[in-house]
């Protein structure tokens, strides 16, 4: 079996000897269980130490598909309707106004047309957006009043956002979005937990994911992998790196106030190959005999197209090739060059510091690749993993 993996252990490679990446970890499943493992380079340049399978890593957005799957176990206990709107859970929510189509100004707003729902929260068309892409007027009042603010709880954030007008109409386009850190305050709403304890309670438990949390304790510290950025930000793909901030969710040493679901995790492959492992068998724990999480009816919804007709995922920058959304994760509608037929229905998401994990169906495999440079989202390296793979498995 390594024998077919070697071109994309050799790929990855040539990306540590360009000084593209740092390290990286990745693993393949195939109908469940690991069928290949690799590391390469190291997970800190200032220690010099080799990447491991233990290593901790800032998994960012990949902590999306975490939220949505915590979120959908309350859906089963039915705490609430996927289109229920956002106003009946947080009150904080009633009065949204809209940013008007053509505005030149923050104060030009409109009525909505129809309430944001929770449907659409979670497929990133209720509305919201996120600031970091600057795609509306509306990025500024989030920048400005710093709607993810670390110092923050969940339920600051929600009330902060109940003072800024919406950037679209709900329901009328894919916008990438703070939309997962409100779900996070949903769950705490449905579960009257903290987020962070009903994440340990309905998934990382059962799923034995022992080392994913909002920091680091002093005990893994260690394990901990350095994060980098491109030496020349303006020429991405040129040789050599430079430690990266990684503040952006306010630090990882200490518990934080704002546990963040759109971004906050840090996680290490083994854990994050549970999650997967639970998502390949239709939501039961693997080696838990009959444990379940969730309905394959659910996960199968989870999986379904979810934005308005004829939408897809835009994000500034990026090219997703037909690509719609679901209910956390994005579902891929044709192949991309290189890739078979059986990765139609494959679906995914990565974080922007080098996280990226799909799962295909159709050809019953799954990936993982982690690595930690910033900005590492929808990046060669990752596409290359993918596309090798299956030609590795199909």
């Amino acid at each position: 079996m390594s024998e077919r993996f070697q071109p994309m252990d050799e790929a990855i490679q040539t990306f540590i000897d360009q000084e593209y990446l740092c390290g990286a970890v990745a693993a393949v499943l195939k109908d469940g269980q690991e069928v290949h493992r690799k590391t390469w380079g190291m997970k800190s340049r200032e220690t010099g130490e080799p990447m491991d399978d233990t290593t901790l890593f800032r998994i960012y957005s990949n902590t999306k598909p975490i939220t949505s799957v915590a979120a959908m176990t309350l859906y089963e206990q039915n705490r609430f309707e996927l289109d229920d709107p956002l106003e009946r859970y947080l009150p904080e929510l009633a009065d949204l106004q809209v940013l008007q189509k053509d505005a030149t100004s923050v104060t030009e707003t409109e009525a909505l047309a129809s309430k944001p729902t929770v449907r659409q929260l979670m497929s990133h068309s209720a509305g919201f957006s996120y600031g970091i892409f600057q795609e509306s007027l509306v990025d500024t009042l989030y920048l400005q009043r710093a709607v993810l603010n670390p110092a923050h709880t969940l339920e600051d954030m929600v009330a902060t956002l109940g003072e800024i007008p919406l950037a679209h109409q709900p329901g009328t386009r894919f916008q990438y979005s703070v939309s997962t850190d409100i779900l996070a305050r949903l769950i705490e709403v449905w579960s009257g937990k903290s987020f962070r304890d009903y994440l340990y309670h309905a998934l990382f438990e059962p799923l034995g994911m022992v080392d994913t949390d909002f920091h680091v304790p002093p005990d893994k510290v260690r394990r901990f992998a350095g994060v980098y950025a491109p030496v020349d930000v303006m020429d991405p793909l040129k040789p050599g790196l430079i430690p990266a901030d990684d503040s952006l969710m306010g630090g990882y040493l200490e518990p934080r106030r704002f546990e963040s679901g759109g971004g906050g995790l840090v996680s290490s492959v083994d854990d994050y190959l549970r999650f997967m492992q639970m998502l390949m068998a239709d939501g039961l724990v693997p080696g838990a005999d009959g444990v379940r999480l969730l309905r394959p009816e659910t996960l199968e919804l989870m999986r379904s197209n979810q934005l308005p007709e004829g939408k897809k995922i835009e994000l500034p920058g990026w090219v997703m090739q037909d690509t719609v959304f679901g209910l956390g994760f994005a579902i891929k509608q044709s192949p991309a060059s290189g890739e078979p037929e059986q990765a139609i229905g494959e679906y995914h998401w990565g974080g922007l510091a080098g996280t990226h994990t799909w799962l295909a169906p159709n050809a019953g495999i799954a990936g993982l690749i982690f690595t930690q440079r910033l900005p590492g989202f929808w990046d060669p390296f990752s596409h290359e993993f993918k596309r090798l793979t299956y030609q590795a498995m199909c």
